[in-house]
């Protein structure tokens, strides 16, 4: 039954987009021979591409290639750095560790631990893994371009239907009621996608069931035999017979699988069951009888192909029909603009963008969030595309070309994970290829006459937020860089102390720092030292570091150490999943750090020899009143906030790190409102890495 409810809400939050596209297909495709033999043709090559990519593809196999539960490019990348150490280039806090297998959300550690030869080229290779990581966010910045045109083109096309009924509106009026309809949308995410899906899905419940009644009408009423085009006979004989021009209608017909990424990108909001029985019991089904149902019409009314849908609607029946397009389409723009602030909150998870206010809507779904800064730029970016391009046919050029660059390296990853995790047959693999990957670089190719008709579009939003993230990422792993090379040892520590005569002072201190391995302090302790003189009776050293999973229990979050053989001086590294929410504004996570020091402690002192048993109990008691009573004091946070600077003769380096990451760095939210950090706890250090 939760399924079942499930899968309803899915059709407002998920197949809005893909629900919607027979408002702009046909408008959009260039058909030269209006005549039966090539509408048919055309609805033959929209049923296979739709059975295809959307049925076989995206339902059977795509879906399950997720993070436990998760979907979108970087849940395949945490799917690929958890079975292989191919992290280590989004940074030395996501590469994978040995320990990391211990998670409860690992998933099977027996295959992870399996060394097939692909898993080892792989891992060998550098330039394969940053080609991987490159893929990754081009994917990522191609869903945030498609949240971009979505909205534009779904809102435009149903409100252009009204010039069809009264061609005295002007498309100035059309550009200005669209703009209207698309701030509101934006507005409205605020409420959360349990929310919204309470709105929406009955809209496109209503949607799907109109469309199908209309369809079935069109067909009874005009062209009865037109599922006759179901036959891959028409589709061939459709290529045979326009051989380039046929080719180049793609771009066009591209657009009747619009929406189908969002299926995985917002596999998160719901769960695989609810997505697949929601598309093969409702979606599929009526998007194949609405395309026959406007192919007849378009059979007998040729002249009619650029308002295709709203003529082929009934007049008694157009207003009402006309409204329900209007809030469908509205409703359409919502799969990816949910699947933006997925594959956002994922990869900022990764060190690969910078850090955004991420809002949890949801109590009971964790994947559900919602970002004001990026919902804004979003909905900035959607009216300057509105007013830029005007109509709806220049939007879908540029359009086509998103869609499909999202879908093919969606396919090229996914071979990846049927190669290293799912270690398949290679000659299935190939196969999946030869498909999938054919079919989708045809599409393609088709799109590249678009390029200079609005085709830019998304590979200039796509480029700029391409740039932002590859330019984050590589500032932050210079940074642990220079931490990890200019680390205090334990000599050097006590040296320190003695020679700056440091006392110390009670309470207890919580230390920031990005260092894992290897031991020795960060450079940022000296200078504190320098700077203040003192040290707190109890110091904590402590590392947040997200992993490749989808969460980590608290159980399993904690792993402390002694530090630096100077008496109160601790390690902690606290483990996050990707979806996990950071928050230091509570005591408890400071009480169950202390709470694990403890345990260590009395491990320690329960394993010695029993002669020395009675004083190493002593000596443990007293440490753990010394524990207790720096907690009772309260925590203060020391926080580094480091400048990065190179002096590289690399003009190249020099900008992305002087100019572009710093930039982005002064400019974001800072760890202390990412980790919510009280601020009347807080010490925040400068320094600049040189």
């Amino acid at each position: 039954r939760e399924t079942l409810w499930l899968a309803y809400q899915t059709l407002g939050v998920v197949y809005g987009d893909l629900g919607t596209s027979p408002l702009y297909v046909y408008p959009t495709a260039q058909i030269d021979s209006r005549n039966e033999r090539e509408y048919l043709g055309v609805l033959s090559v929209i049923f296979w591409t739709l059975t295809l990519i959307g049925v076989v593809k995206y339902v059977l196999i795509v879906l399950h290639a997720n993070d436990h539960g998760e979907g979108g490019t970087f849940a395949l990348y945490s799917l690929l750095c958890r079975h292989a150490n191919v992290g280590r280039h989004a940074g030395k806090h996501y590469g994978r560790l040995e320990s990391d297998s211990e998670f409860s959300y690992f998933g099977d550690a027996e295959r992870v631990r399996v060394h097939t030869r692909a898993k080892m080229v792989l891992e060998k290779s550098e330039i394969a893994q940053k080609i991987l990581l490159v893929c990754v966010t081009f994917g990522t910045c191609m869903v945030i371009g498609d949240g971009v045109l979505t909205p534009a083109i779904s809102v435009l096309s149903s409100i252009g239907g009204l010039r069809s009924q009264v061609p005295a509106i002007s498309q100035t009026v059309v550009i200005a009621i669209s703009c209207v309809i698309i701030s509101a949308l934006f507005l409205l995410q605020s409420i959360g996608t349990h929310r919204v899906s309470c709105i929406f899905s009955p809209i496109m419940a209503t949607w799907f069931a109109s469309t199908t009644v209309i369809g079935i009408y069109n067909i009874m009423n005009y062209y009865p035999t037109v599922l006759k085009a179901l036959s891959p006979h028409y589709a061939i004989r459709f290529f045979v017979r326009n051989k380039r021009h046929g080719w180049e209608m793609l771009n066009s017909i591209v657009l009747c699988i619009t929406g189908a990424e969002a299926m995985f990108a917002d596999l998160g909001h719901f769960n695989i069951k609810a997505i697949q029985i929601a598309f093969i019991a409702v979606v599929y089904p009526s998007l194949i009888i609405t395309y026959a149902g406007e192919t007849a019409f378009l059979i007998k009314h040729p002249e009619h192909r650029i308002d295709a849908f709203f003529k082929s609607v009934p007049s008694p029946v157009f207003w009402p029909v006309f409204v329900v397009a209007t809030l469908a389409a509205i409703v359409a723009s919502q799969a990816l603009i949910t699947a933006t602030f997925s594959v956002l909150k994922q990869s900022v998870s990764f060190g690969c963008f910078p850090r955004i206010k991420l809002v949890h809507t949801s109590a009971s779904q964790e994947g559900q969030i919602y970002s004001p800064e990026v919902n804004y730029l979003l909905l900035g970016l959607c009216l300057a595309v509105v007013i830029g391009f005007q109509d709806s046919d220049g939007i879908g050029n540029a359009y086509g070309v998103a869609v499909i660059w999202v879908m093919l390296i969606t396919t090229a990853l996914v071979a990846v994970v049927m190669l290293v995790v799912w270690t398949t047959s290679v000659l299935w693999i190939i196969l999946f290829l030869i498909v999938f990957g054919a079919v989708e670089v045809i599409y393609l190719s088709s799109t590249a006459e678009k390029l200079a008709k609005g085709g830019w579009v998304p590979f200039a939003i796509s480029s700029f937020f391409v740039v932002v993230s590859l330019s984050w990422n590589y500032g932050r792993r210079m940074k642990y860089e220079f931490e990890a090379k200019n680390r205090i040892s334990s000599h050097d520590f006590k040296n320190l102390c003695s020679s700056l005569e440091v006392t110390r002072v009670p309470g207890l201190c919580l230390f920031y720092s990005n260092l894992i391995h290897g031991g020795g302090l960060p450079p940022l302790m000296g200078h504190y030292m320098r700077a203040v003189g003192s040290l707190h009776e109890v110091v904590i050293f402590l590392t947040i570091r997200v992993v490749p999973v989808k969460t980590v229990l608290e159980s399993e979050r904690l792993f402390v150490a002694r530090g630096s053989g100077v008496k109160g001086l601790y390690r902690c590294v606290a483990r996050y999943g990707y979806l996990d929410h950071v928050d230091m504004v509570k005591e408890e996570f400071v009480d169950q750090v202390i709470a694990s020091l403890v345990d260590l402690i009395r491990s320690e002192s329960s394993g010695e020899a029993a002669a020395a048993h009675c004083v190493m109990e002593c000596a443990a008691e007293m440490e753990m009143v010394e524990l207790d009573v720096a907690r009772r004091r309260g925590a203060v946070h020391v926080v580094g906030h480091s400048i990065l600077h190179t002096g590289s003769r690399s003009w190249f380096k020099r900008m992305v790190v002087n100019k572009i990451y710093r930039f982005l760095h002064s400019s974001c939210r800072s760890a202390v409102s990412t980790f919510r950090i009280p601020s009347s706890r807080l010490l925040e250090l400068s320094m600049v890495y040189e």
